[in-house]
């Protein structure tokens, strides 16, 4: 890692020598010193991480974001594992990314080095996804909340893309999630104003799907997280993909990819299973196969 960050710091220009990594690419350590990593649920089936830099707010530097999909990568190939919660502390879910990383950066280091683009990654992940928002999810914050397939907010939270007031735009989805979220109307408002909403109207405008006091807010998360991780973990997988694909496909083409999803879950052990025990009026044993 050390011997990348050199690299990566000689073609930087030398007034951000400190502070900027543009095209850091992510490696496993098996340590981690910004995040805090753990299972929980009854039966240890939910991947739990916590972003870790609470004197910076959360900010979202390369560091932080390679542990976060090595954590995430770990979980999705964990077969004990069926969801994940992804949360903050109670004044930062996350505040941005790191502005001071990336504060110097040239446009031809920025557009050689592709960044921003390993962020994908967090979407890439084929298990459920639930974001536990408190305090701020701003800039790169909510953007990385956005990637997630379900967002849960603590009374106080507070959304927004205030990348405007920097002089530049969202660069990691912010213009294209929060339009599909919540509608071009008021996306439109939320980037070029970059003033920010609090909880209830995000939750209103569809970009959140739940409010729960702070104190609860995790456990909640978790509490939603065992009721997925209990399903088929590969018909989740496949309810997951069927939602997205419709964002992405015509009304016909979604129509088509999810029946046959449908069908396919047919050959799965797990729908007989499930079906059996409905017959039998009895809790479903899954086995994931």
């Amino acid at each position: 890692m050390a011997s990348i960050v050199s690299r990566v710091i000689r073609n930087i220009h030398s007034k951000s020598l400190q502070t900027a990594s543009f095209g850091l690419r992510c490696m496993s350590t098996g340590t981690y010193k910004n995040i805090l990593v753990e299972k929980k649920g009854e039966k240890q089936n939910v991947g739990y991480i916590q972003l870790n830099r609470p004197k910076a707010l959360n900010a979202l530097n390369d560091e932080l974001f390679c542990e976060l999909l090595d954590a995430l990568k770990s979980f999705d190939h964990d077969d004990q594992v069926g969801a994940i919660v992804l949360t903050g502390n109670e004044k930062a879910f996350a505040a941005g990314a790191d502005i001071k990383q990336m504060c110097g950066g040239k446009f031809n280091e920025i557009y050689r080095s592709n960044f921003l683009a390993h962020w994908a990654g967090v979407a890439d992940t084929r298990k459920p996804i639930i974001a536990a928002v408190n305090g701020f999810a701003l800039g790169g914050g909510c953007e990385l909340a956005m990637m997630c397939d379900i967002i849960y907010a603590g009374e106080k939270a507070q959304f927004g893309q205030p990348e405007i007031l920097l002089g530049t735009i969202p660069g990691a989805g912010g213009t294209q999630r929060m339009t599909q979220a919540v509608g071009k109307s008021k996306a439109m408002e939320i980037v070029l104003t970059g003033d920010r909403v609090k909880a209830d109207f995000a939750e209103k405008a569809g970009l959140v799907s739940k409010i729960f006091p702070v104190d609860q807010l995790v456990d909640e998360a978790v509490k939603t997280a065992e009721k997925i991780a209990n399903h088929s973990k590969i018909t989740v997988a496949m309810a997951k993909e069927a939602v997205n694909k419709s964002y992405e496909m015509t009304l016909k083409e979604g129509l088509d990819f999810e029946r046959r999803l449908f069908q396919a879950t047919f050959a799965t052990d797990d729908c007989k299973e499930g079906m059996t025990a409905f017959i039998e009026k009895r809790p479903a044993n899954f086995t994931d196969k």
